[in-house]
């Protein structure tokens, strides 16, 4: 009966073994298929573009592009330059009751010691008359030039500095009876201003500059002291070399 019964048992395991599915099978389930698709880096794309776009090759290595606009014609140390100012004159102080305001011209040297600063130095003689009077404004200044920045070809600038002058006026005396000269004498003075230059290539410079001179007190013996001062705005134009 035992033997019987075993061999059931057997008989069942085995037909199990036959027709059941595996537990894993059923609780598994198939993936999706999902292939990997690479996607472009725009951010990359577009750094590498912009490093393109401000660098351009050449014989000696990439080149890297300015952003702002190169000078056609840049400074050059060491090099001097000759020129005038053609401008107005006008008289202020006791000057301006001796002669009216009049056109006048100046003479012009600059040296261009570094980037930013120059030596100018400044030459000129006028006469103005009022009615009888006369008054004479004669002077040789040296002054620093300072440049602010350079934009292009343009360059605005200050001036400052001293100079000789030898002022002279035909002023009235004795109550108007007649007119007497003062006494020619050296002073010293000071001048400043600013200024704008355009350069146009290499050696030919032009610009405005508006400069105030003014000179110390001239001492007379038998008249009232000499003093005033005068500003000039000119059109300056210089030649390099």
């Amino acid at each position: 009966m035992k033997n019987k019964n075993f061999r059931y048992l057997l008989m069942a395991l085995v037909a199990m073994s036959f027709f059941k599915t595996p537990l894993y099978a059923q609780t598994e389930k198939p993936r999706a298929f999902s292939p990997k698709i690479k996607t472009p880096n725009t951010a990359q794309d577009l750094k590498e573009d912009s490093v393109t776009a401000v660098s351009e090759e050449s014989d000696e290595g990439p080149t890297k592009i300015s952003q702002y606009p190169s000078s056609s014609a840049p400074r050059k140390l060491q090099q001097h330059g000759l020129g005038i100012g053609l401008g107005q004159t006008f008289l202020f102080g006791n000057y301006g009751k001796h002669g009216e305001d009049k056109i006048t011209m100046d003479v012009l040297y600059t040296y261009a010691a570094s980037y930013s600063f120059d030596l100018l130095m400044n030459a000129h003689f006028s006469e103005h008359k009022n009615e009888n009077e006369r008054m004479k404004v004669m002077g040789l200044t040296t002054s620093i030039k300072g440049r602010f920045v350079e934009y292009d070809n343009f360059s605005p600038y200050f001036v400052g500095g001293l100079g000789f002058y030898a002022p002279r006026a035909k002023r009235d005396h004795n109550d108007g009876e007649s007119q007497k000269w003062t006494k020619q004498k050296v002073s010293f003075g000071l001048n400043f201003g600013v200024g704008l230059d355009l350069r146009l290539n290499e050696h030919y410079v032009v610009g405005v500059l508006g400069q105030m001179h003014w000179p110390f007190v001239v001492q007379q013996d038998n008249q009232s002291d000499l003093r005033g001062y005068y500003f000039k705005l000119l059109i300056t134009g210089m030649y390099l070399f």
